[in-house]
């Protein structure tokens, strides 16, 4: 039977989303299948519909997930009563819930609906869908009395009308409240009570909401401009000085049209990062001449400025009216709602209550989930070398706002903070550190020295190495100061691996570094060793590079069968190449009887049960193997790419294995998300090294 969660409130304004995304994002990290029911809907988008679609994939068609609307749902119980509009509904749901694993309901949203007792009616609904309820109460500008007393009352109203209440959450409440009410709730309630603070930038409209809202024209700025959150409003109308002073970060620029001095002025300001605005509009359709605006583009490149109709006073009004909704075109938002969600909910214990039984597939998406959240469960420090790249400071905006790890960037500090206020990416929670300038760059180069004294270096040859970002970064690893470091989205891998051979050297049981991808296919998580360091391995290091992808695969929850990749199968071919690989699959039965391997064996005997029925039906690793290594780096990194590419898998990787602390290396053309996952991955790796060495 369908397990479903039903999502509902009390009343509006109660940021329900938040709480909607959150049960979807812990939902999808057990099941591959999970539906959408939305039983009443208003007309127009739905923007979370919409949201849920984007970010997870969703195949479902979007006519299945809503019942009726609003209009229909008041007509059809006027008219035959409410037994009559929930029949209708139910059988809707079902329609959906037969199709999925599980299925999230998201309850109506007390906004204009014309139901009598909304409430009861959701607590109906939930009952006649079989479905556990989470209540939503909303907090904002509540006292924490009043909250404790409706999140106690929304309790006893679902829970008196036959629900099964998993837990309550109260949304919105004011931060200095909400640990006294968390506490003071733990005691008056049944079930778990998860008490969420409003954040400012959930309701901050962004610049494109704000430019549609008031019907503006976009005369500068980039995408990632107009996605910006304006978290304050700024009202030109003083001499410039003064003005300055009054800028906040984050904060929208509101001036008449003509006021030159305070466009360039505030755009300066934001080039400085002193402090960067979310953007400038001018009012009263008044706009700048064409050299100031060349000026402008110039000084804030994607920064917007945006022109409206309206006088100064009647803007402000509409401004201060706008809320920032969650939808598809802010996914930032949704980083910070999720961030906000994770850390505050006993997510394991929520997911433990909803009981909804883990898939056998593993999809790409569940298997990024596990990254963040086991990165997240003991936050590391990761160095980031490459700290003015677009694509880092877009990763690190989604590590920070998922409270993933902490985070250090490296390079010129003025030049990073200016790169990420063009970027919207609010960079104050990493450590920044030139290693030009910094005060760590002597001790590093003495450090340098003495690793490399035997190769003549020396402390002022030393002093000029530990100032590239890679050999600072690596030396941060060594030292202590940063638990991993991640680099290579514009250096090579020669760049980015050769400090951590010359400085963090090998684990005393790995004879090499080497590495492994996570192949993410629809349906599984295969690794496949080695694609990227070692060209041509002999048996020896063969043998050890599956031993250590063995290790690196069940790290990550990947049950280790270890196929030796070659051109033949079992004893049906001869050659230096398989009998390299016959070898390799020799030495490691000996070292590691408790590793299941088979090999040598070719790749479709390693993969596909009816080819292994006929070449090795007795094998327990043919047919179903999970660790695939390849015999040379020609083979490997031909393989991952062609099945990236044609059979649409996710690769993450590569990553690198043997070194005694976590360094690893991204590809040139890697995506945001990439190097996302793989800044997870290498917290993951820190966790099981401090592990190792306590």
């Amino acid at each position: 039977m369908t397990r479903s969660v039903y999502v509902t409130g009390i009343d509006r304004g109660d940021g329900r989303q938040v709480i909607e995304l959150g049960v979807m994002e812990l939902l999808t990290r057990q099941v591959d299948r999970v539906g959408v029911f939305r039983p009443l809907v208003h007309d127009g988008p739905d923007r979370l519909f919409d949201l849920l679609r984007a970010r997870y994939r969703l195949a479902q068609d979007a006519a299945t997930v809503y019942g009726m609307d609003y209009h229909e749902a008041s007509a059809l119980q006027a008219e035959k009563g409410t037994d009559e509009l929930v029949s209708l509904l139910v059988e809707r749901f079902h329609q959906v819930a037969r199709d999925y694993e599980v299925v999230l309901v998201l309850g109506t949203d007390f906004a204009d609906t014309q139901l009598p007792d909304e409430l009861a009616l959701n607590a109906r609904l939930a009952n006649e869908f079989g479905a556990s309820v989470i209540p939503v109460v909303g907090g904002k500008g509540q006292t924490a009395e009043s909250v404790r007393a409706e999140a106690r009352n929304a309790h006893r109203a679902y829970d008196g009308l036959g629900c099964d209440v998993l837990a309550m959450v109260v949304n919105r409440v004011a931060p200095a409240d909400r640990q006294e009410i968390e506490e003071r709730m733990r005691t008056r309630l049944p079930v778990p009570c998860y008490v969420l603070p409003d954040e400012p930038a959930l309701s901050a409209p962004t610049v494109a909401q704000i430019t549609a809202a008031l019907g503006g024209t976009v005369l500068l700025g980039d995408d990632a401009g107009l996605a910006r959150d304006a978290l304050d409003f700024v009202f030109g109308g003083a001499m410039l000085p003064n003005f300055l002073n009054a800028l906040t970060p984050g904060c929208l620029v509101v001036t008449p049209g003509d006021r030159a001095d305070l466009v360039v002025g505030s755009l300066a300001a934001h080039s400085a990062g002193t402090p960067p605005i979310a953007g400038v509009l001018l009012t009263l359709d008044e706009r700048p001449g064409e050299a100031i605006l060349t000026l402008a583009d110039r000084l804030a490149p994607g920064t917007p400025v945006v022109a409206v109709a309206g006088r100064s006073f009647p803007t402000a009004a509409e401004l201060f009216a706008l809320e920032g909704k969650l939808n598809a075109a802010t996914p930032r938002k949704a980083e910070t709602a999720l961030g906000l969600f994770e850390r505050h909910v006993d997510t394991a214990d929520l997911l433990r209550r909803v009981s909804v039984a883990r898939s056998g597939r593993v999809t790409p998406m569940m298997f990024e989930h596990v990254l963040l959240e086991q990165a997240r469960a003991d936050r590391r420090r990761v160095v980031l070398p490459e700290g003015t790249e677009d694509r880092v400071l877009r990763a690190a905006d989604v590590l920070l706002r998922r409270d993933v790890c902490e985070l250090t960037l490296l390079g010129d500090v003025e030049a990073i903070r200016k790169k990420a206020a063009d970027l919207g990416i609010d960079v104050t929670p990493c450590q920044i550190i030139d290693p030009h300038t910094s005060e760590l760059r002597q001790r590093f180069a003495e450090r340098y020295a003495q690793l490399r004294a035997h190769k003549g270096v020396t402390v002022e040859l030393a002093y000029d190495v530990v100032a590239d970002v890679n050999y600072f970064g690596t030396l941060m690893v060594q030292e202590g100061l940063a638990d991993g470091m991640v680099s290579g989205s514009v250096h090579s891998t020669a760049a980015t691996i050769r400090p951590a051979f010359e400085i963090i050297k090998t684990k005393p049981e790995a004879s090499i570094v080497s590495s492994v991808f996570f192949m993410c296919l629809a349906d599984k998580v295969l690794v496949y060793g080695d694609c990227a360091v070692n060209p041509d391995p002999n048996a020896e290091q063969l043998a050890d590079i599956a031993v250590q992808a063995a290790a690196t695969a069940r790290q990550f929850g990947v049950d280790p069968r270890i196929a030796m990749l070659s051109y033949s199968t079992g004893t049906s071919g001869s050659g230096a190449d398989v009998d390299k690989v016959r070898e390799a699959t020799k030495l490691v039965r000996e070292a590691r009887p408790d590793l299941r391997i088979e090999g040598p064996i070719q790749y479709d005997a390693a993969v596909e049960p009816s080819v292994a029925a006929t070449k090795l039906p007795e094998s327990e690793v043919a047919g179903q193997a999970t660790v695939l290594i390849f015999p040379d780096l020609n083979t490997g990194n031909n393989t991952y790419k062609a099945v990236q590419r044609s059979a649409g898998a996710v690769a993450v990787g590569p990553v690198l294995q043997g070194l005694r602390k976590p360094v690893n290396d991204l590809s040139r053309g890697a995506l945001v998300q990439d190097i996302v996952n793989t800044v997870a991955i290498t917290a993951i790796q820190a966790q099981a090294q401090q592990e190792a060495s306590a």
